[in-house]
């Protein structure tokens, strides 16, 4: 990670300003109340720099309303340099890191790196693969779950081959080989539920590459062909047929929880995948340098919104929600 700590976007209140509005407003501003486009800034010494006005809704506005950073008191240098860290960091960075680096607050650290985690998702991202790619299937199990699942047909025994899956969080993810992912938790993992998922985020027209497992021959019908390696054999690759790459992809997920987050609550799991796969769908393999996923990490926060009632009262504090010292 190449970080030049002297550019005044990370120190100077009006350079950092005017590269988020560069990013949140590639073609100008437009008012964030009713989406109006006739909007001036309002200047004289009465108004802070980078307050709009629109004469639509008459609504007075900045860049950093209707985004994740809104109501922040936090500088928007310091959201700046926040925005550039986190995307740079392959494995993740500490909420306790952020703030000795920053110099904000632990609570203040943590809920800016769960804004940018919202401003990471893409909810209505487009269907990956296509006719000729392959799209590879595959579930992990991480941390443990205050609610296991209990199979009725298995009666209680563990439903994975290590053993250990009732009391795991389930992972399923879709990776296009050379391209993006589709990664989500989910309760318990069953050929339903990894169907609708994959409904929504694959096209059927790709080649289909999974494992053994018996959630998969059904739904790989639907697909131009389903192949398999055999994992309990100690096959990894046939050819072009495996799914390394869903494989690396958990890898550094799972790197990144362990040695740098350490732990997170179960509410709060999503949002560290969306991390991980934000990076990974814009990593340096497919043309993206470290300043340009910051730019698209910028570009992504508007029209979100996270209160900190909302992450922060869902049944665990802080000290549950995933950080080392």
């Amino acid at each position: 990670m190449t970080l030049d700590l002297t550019d005044p976007i990370f120190h100077d209140e009006n350079q950092a300003r005017e590269w988020l509005e560069g990013y949140r407003w590639p073609n100008g501003p437009y008012c964030c109340h009713c989406g109006g486009v006739r909007v001036a800034p309002m200047g004289g010494k009465k108004h802070r720099p980078g307050l709009y006005y629109c004469p639509d809704c008459r609504g007075q506005f900045t860049v950093m309303t209707g985004s994740v950073m809104e109501s922040s008191h936090v500088k928007v240098a310091k959201w700046v340099l926040a925005i550039r860290l986190m995307a740079s960091s392959k494995k993740g960075m500490s909420a306790h890191q952020l703030h000795r680096s920053i110099g904000v607050t632990y609570k203040t650290a943590w809920f800016m790196f769960h804004r940018l985690r919202e401003a990471m998702s893409d909810p209505s991202a487009a269907p990956i693969g296509g006719e000729g790619k392959i799209v590879e299937a595959d579930e992990a199990y991480h941390g443990k779950t205050k609610t296991p699942y209990v199979s009725p047909q298995r009666k209680g025994r563990a439903f994975t081959k290590t053993g250990g899956g009732n009391n795991k969080r389930p992972i399923v993810a879709l990776v296009e080989r050379g391209g993006e992912a589709r990664v989500t938790h989910m309760a318990h993992v069953t050929a339903k539920n990894i169907g609708a998922f994959m409904a929504k985020n694959a096209d059927l027209k790709s080649r289909l590459n999974t494992d053994e497992s018996r959630l998969y021959p059904s739904l790989g019908k639907d697909f131009a062909s389903h192949e398999t390696v055999n994992h309990g054999a100690k096959e990894y690759a046939r050819g072009d047929v495996n799914i390394n790459t869903a494989e690396g992809m958990f890898g550094v997920f799972k790197r990144g929880m362990v040695g740098v987050y350490q732990h997170c609550g179960e509410q709060h799991f999503q949002r560290y995948l969306d991390e991980f796969t934000f990076r990974f769908n814009n990593r340096t393999k497919l043309g993206v340098e470290d300043g340009q996923r910051a730019a698209r990490l910028a570009h992504g926060m508007g029209g979100k919104r996270l209160t900190y009632r909302r992450i922060a009262g869902q049944g665990e504090g802080m000290e549950d929600a995933g950080d080392p010292g």
